[in-house]
């Protein structure tokens, strides 16, 4: 049996920057964040231009984006970020993103 081959040419030559601790590999959220804002506004279009029914699940997006974001926070909170750190992303303070989306939370 042969060794292996490394072939140079797929190897990097330097390795991989270390991440903070807990933090993961983000790959493409801004091109999926992008992609959510086009079908959410195409989605008002079509009801814009007289799909009426629509309207009604239009408008439970809001509660829906909540719980959402409640789960990210969550899982960011799980994976070791701090509530500063999660409260600078959500445009926010600290205390106010802690009694949102807290233990305390329903």
């Amino acid at each position: 049996m042969s060794a292996p081959t490394v072939r140079t040419g797929l190897t990097p030559d330097r390795p991989a920057p270390a991440r903070p601790r807990g933090a993961r590999r983000v790959v493409e959220n801004d091109d999926y964040a992008r992609f959510t804002r086009r079908i959410l506004a195409a989605h008002a279009r079509r009801i814009g231009s007289g799909d009426i029914e629509g309207l009604t699940d239009l408008s439970r997006l809001p509660t829906e984006i909540d719980a959402i974001t409640a789960d990210a926070v969550t899982g960011l909170r799980a994976a070791g970020f701090s509530w500063a750190e999660i409260a600078a992303r959500l445009g926010t303070s600290r205390q106010a993103a802690h009694q949102r989306y807290g233990c305390s939370r329903p």
